[in-house]
């Protein structure tokens, strides 16, 4: 059974600092190695992130996609101004709209989740 209930949320652009998406992944992989219930959420500036590690050949995209199950997709609204909406759906990632059209961050916390932001 999961210890913890925790929920990374990546707001880094890949163009921004790269290491802090790679940390962010990092992170919620070895909470999800240790058992942990882990949500990755990807929001703001880091759905050019979700968008871009999600091209097969990218260096990150491995890690990505050993979190598939945990990844709960990226932030609709956010997506659409960052002008990513159509590689993250093509990727096969799902476009939160709980809050007034955004990903709920709140929502996380009423599930119990500790959040971690990068």
């Amino acid at each position: 059974m999961a210890t913890n209930k925790i929920a990374v949320v990546i707001y880094e652009p890949v163009s921004g600092d790269l290491s802090r998406v790679y940390r962010g992944l990092k992170v919620a992989a070895e909470f999800k190695g240790a058992g942990d219930d882990v949500a990755v959420v990807f929001d703001g500036s880091g759905v050019e992130s979700l968008a871009a590690v999600s091209a097969n050949d990218h260096m990150l995209n491995g890690l990505l996609e050993s979190l598939r199950d945990n990844v709960r997709g990226a932030c609709s609204f956010c997506a659409g101004s960052h002008n990513v909406k159509e590689e993250i759906a093509q990727a096969g990632w799902d476009l939160r709209a709980e809050a007034a059209g955004e990903v709920s961050i709140r929502e996380l916390a009423n599930e119990g989740r500790q959040i971690i932001n990068f």
